[in-house]
Formats: C-alpha cells, sequence, structure tokens
C-alpha cells in the first residue's frame, strides 16, 4: 500500500464482511482456543499455511499488518517499558486471532511490523499502533510526520497508560502533534463500542499480574482515576484519527491470552480481541 487514501477503499470492502460477534466467539474454541503458550512458530502447527492460503495471489499486497511504532523513551513512565513492550507475543497473537475470528486477510509471514515515526515508513500502513504509551517522547519531526499522517488517512492507538499523571503526559505529547486539538471522550454510544461486537461498558483489559488477581490495577503504583476511558481526536470535518484508551493494556490481553484460563475468558476474549476488532472495523470504515 503506497498511498494512504487509495488504500481506504479495499480496506472498507475487507472489513465489511468481519463476523457477526457470535460467530467470532465460537470460532475462539475452534481453531486453536486457549493455548498454554505463545505461538512462536505458526508454521509447525499449519497456522501459516493456512494464512498464506486464504490470500489470492492477485490480492497479496492488499493484506493486514500490524505496525507497531518505534519511538524513543521518555523516562518518564514505568521503568524498561518502550515501544517493544509485549512483543513479540502480543502481536503474533494478535494477528493469529485477527485471521481465526474474522474475515480480514493477514500479511504473509510474520503479520506485523515495526516501524519508524517517518513520512515514509507510516505511508504504508493506515493504522499504527503504540504501547506504554505513558514513556512516549517525540521529536519535533516525529509529530510532523504523525500529524500529517492522520490528517492524510492514517490513525493511531494509543495503549498501556494508567493513572493520572500518565494521562497527563500522553495529552502532552498528543498536543505537541495536535496544538489546537483535545482528546475528546467517547461516549458509551458511540459507534466504535458497537462497530462488530456490541459493549454495553468501556472495555478495562488490566496487565496481566493485576488480572490475575481479579484487579484492574493498584491505586498505590497509579494514582487517580481508575476507570476505562477512550478518547478520540477528531479533524476538522469529524473524521476520528486517533484512539487514546486510558487505563487500559489491550496488549496484555493478547499477549497472555494462553497463561490463565480466568484471565483468557474475563479479559483477552471477552474484551481485548473485541475492543481492537472494533477500533480497527470503525478506523478503517470512516
Amino acid at each position: 500500500m503506497k498511498t494512504l487514501l487509495s488504500s481506504r477503499p479495499i480496506w472498507s470492502l475487507l472489513l465489511a464482511v468481519v463476523l457477526l460477534p457470535a460467530a467470532a466467539r465460537a470460532q475462539y474454541g475452534g481453531r486453536g482456543g486457549l493455548r498454554t503458550t505463545t505461538i512462536r512458530d505458526p508454521a509447525e502447527l499449519g497456522f501459516l499455511e493456512q494464512m498464506n492460503n486464504a490470500i489470492k495471489p492477485a490480492f497479496k499486497d492488499d493484506v493486514f499488518t500490524f505496525a507497531r511504532l518505534i519511538y524513543q523513551s521518555s523516562g518518564y513512565g514505568r521503568g524498561g517499558r518502550g515501544w517493544q513492550d509485549d512483543t513479540p507475543d502480543s502481536d503474533l497473537n494478535l494477528r493469529w486471532r485477527l485471521f481465526q475470528v474474522t474475515s480480514l486477510k493477514v500479511g504473509a509471514g510474520v503479520g506485523y511490523k515495526y516501524i519508524n515515526i517517518t513520512p515514509s515508513e507510516l505511508a504504508e500502513y493506515p493504522f499504527a499502533y503504540m504501547t506504554a504509551t505513558d514513556n512516549l517522547a517525540l521529536s519535533t519531526e516525529e509529530c510532523t510526520a504523525l500529524r500529517n499522517y492522520m490528517l492524510n488517512g492514517g490513525f493511531v492507538m494509543a495503549d498501556d497508560f494508567w493513572g493520572d499523571l500518565s494521562w497527563m503526559h500522553v495529552r502532552a505529547e498528543f498536543k505537541l502533534i495536535f496544538p489546537d486539538l483535545n482528546p475528546v471522550e467517547l461516549p458509551l454510544n458511540h459507534p466504535v463500542y458497537h462497530a462488530v461486537f456490541n459493549f454495553k461498558y468501556a472495555p478495562q483489559i488490566p496487565s496481566a499480574g493485576y488480572g490475575y488477581r481479579g484487579t484492574s490495577w493498584d491505586a498505590a503504583d497509579y494514582a487517580g482515576d481508575h476507570d476505562a476511558h477512550y478518547y478520540g481526536i477528531f479533524d476538522k470535518r469529524n473524521r476520528m484519527m486517533a484512539i487514546l484508551c486510558r487505563n487500559n493494556h489491550s496488549g496484555d490481553g493478547w499477549e497472555h491470552e494462553g497463561e490463565n484460563r480466568d484471565y483468557f475468558d474475563r479479559f483477552s476474549m471477552a474484551q481485548a480481541y473485541p475492543m481492537f476488532i472494533n477500533i480497527l472495523f470503525y478506523s478503517m470504515t470512516h
């Protein structure tokens, strides 16, 4: 995909046939189900062959590749965390579940890509993901690249930041991208909560360590608002260009799906994958 705008019609066609929620949920137990370990070598289990066979040769370039943004760490957030948090397990699991649960065609090979925040690399991917966003430190050049990317049709999902101080940091970084725009909290009647899966609440996916204990997060570590919030950044035509997932850790929902049955049932299957599918579907069809 060489240009963002020309890729959108194909994305709309591909994503318009995403399976209905009931059918999607049923397939979690079909090809794969709960695993005890992450699929590091899908070819060994025949998964890669299935994914490749699903791609018609004439449309081999019209596939989804999960693009993760590489960024410099500010040192503000939790120590040792950065753009690569949860990799590669989360990315591997996510691309398989997208293939398994939807009719989306996922790129051959690993199905994910780590990309720099540059105009040339961003232009190849209409959807970009960043995690551990409380450690985000954007340069002037990166802010310009992201601003142009989103204004020209690209979409950014910011994940995994907790508490009031982290929210202030993330909001300030996005203010460098769009000085004149403010994040707007998405109400529960917003289509992003109902695009494919129908949520009656704002999903909250805790980090695995907390989720295993049955809590969302520890107030002693992350002071302030405990609730899940989703914020959109909109252009002048009211098109959402970015979604900021506050008090959420979708990457852990993908990464650790095979380690704990309760975590898989409550968070990975019920929230992390469905909400990502909603966000992806909504962003590529609006």
